[in-house]
């Protein structure tokens, strides 16, 4: 169970963001409304919320995800793939000093999003993309071994992140679109498969019971309450503007 998350509010320069979407530039003011919404849906699933104030240096800060991988038994803060993206971590590391004892650090060479490590109990599934390298989830393995837990690399074709295709729901349910169904890393869990035109929902996120699902994608909600989750819909137009999801926009542990 979560008991707290971490979110930072847009900043007004989210326009300038890191985008492969062509969908537009998204709307600052829809943006942070959407976020409010957000910051509510989490608080209503029993999360205590820490809002971080928008950062104007970094566009896509919101997307505070990236910056860390927090675990049971440690905090580990990445070294994203972008290089814009890079000094967003040294504020995160301080925040976390108020929740952990304990930081580790993923460094150079090895870049890592943690849009790409998804937890499923102690093992950790770290995709290989074009943020996150070989030597980066090498750093990430040997660190997750020191405190007991255990990761492995997933090599896939599209999308940014991996959890831009796969999410896990507990009880060995896993979300995933088709570019991810097939992949052998995957074949024992429970795989509800996202039709090829919702794509996008495949990135929802569990919190204790609930699932957050995208607005607009009634055949993957309805497959998900199908299996049993109370789901809470969620627009996050603006923010898929710029690659993101609902994942992206909080650290939760």
């Amino acid at each position: 169970m979560f008991t707290r998350a971490i979110v930072r509010t847009p900043c007004k320069n989210m326009i300038n963001g890191l985008t492969t979407a062509k969908l537009g530039k998204p709307d600052y003011e829809k943006a942070m409304a959407q976020h409010s919404q957000y910051i509510v849906a989490l608080q209503g699933c029993g999360l205590q919320v820490t809002v971080l104030p928008g950062d104007e240096k970094f566009p896509d800060s919101t997307f505070v995800e990236d910056t860390a991988i927090l675990t049971p038994r440690c905090a580990i803060v990445t070294n994203p793939g972008a290089p814009s993206r890079r000094g967003e971590t040294a504020q995160i590391a301080e925040i976390l000093r108020e929740f952990y004892s304990g930081i580790e650090n993923i460094s150079d060479p090895g870049t890592l999003d943690a849009g790409d490590v998804m937890m499923v109990g102690s093992h950790f599934y770290i995709g290989i993309s074009h943020r996150t390298t070989e030597q980066g989830a090498a750093q990430l393995i040997k660190i997750l071994n020191k405190f007991g837990l255990s990761g492995s690399t997933v090599h896939f074709g599209k999308g940014l992140h991996l959890k831009s295709g796969v999410a896990y729901l507990e009880n060995n349910n896993l979300v995933l679109d088709a570019d991810f169904v097939d992949l052998p890393e995957f074949r024992s869990f429970n795989r509800l498969q996202i039709d090829d035109d919702e794509s996008y929902a495949a990135n929802c996120i569990w919190v204790n019971g609930k699932v957050l699902v995208p607005k607009g994608f009634p055949k993957s909600q309805q497959m998900i309450e199908k299996a049993g989750y109370l789901t809470i819909e969620l627009d996050v137009s603006e923010f898929r503007k710029l690659d993101g999801g609902l994942s992206c926009l909080s650290l939760r542990f």
